[in-house]
């Protein structure tokens, strides 16, 4: 099984970034604009839709909003298993730690997933930095 683990920081509050984050149908808005360009929800999923115009339907499968942590698997599509999380620590200074992590099969995916994370991630540290400063 491919595992990609990232790591970014945020300049941004980390209460503000999980506000983000756990806005599971507002992803497109809040989180990532562009590199997401629409959410659809459905009971206890949604429906992304990605600026490369890829679509994947994600199962939400925990909120923990104690540990900052979102929880999804995408279901249906060229993946047999894809798991991940996205979770937000603070730091001393008030930065964001962010940790998105991917477990999926097959294996020969990994490395277009990783690099639609890396994308992901520069969209979120972007708008949410952006955020911050207004």
């Amino acid at each position: 099984m491919a595992s990609i683990h990232r790591e970014i920081t945020i300049e941004a509050a980390p209460e503000a970034v999980w506000d983000a984050l756990r806005d599971v149908g507002a992803i497109h808005r809040r989180l990532a604009p562009g590199f997401v360009t629409d959410v659809r929800l459905e009971d206890g999923a949604r429906v992304v839709t990605f600026g490369n115009g890829m679509t994947a339907r994600e199962l939400i499968v925990d909120v923990d909003d104690q540990a900052r942590r979102l929880v999804w698997s995408v279901v249906g599509g060229p993946m047999t298993h894809h798991n991940a999380s996205a979770q937000v620590f603070g730091d001393e200074t008030g930065r964001s730690r962010f940790v998105w992590i991917a477990d999926l099969l097959p294996h020969q995916l990994a490395p277009s997933i990783a690099q639609m994370i890396d994308q992901g991630l520069a969209a979120i540290k972007r708008t949410l930095e952006s955020a911050e400063r207004r």
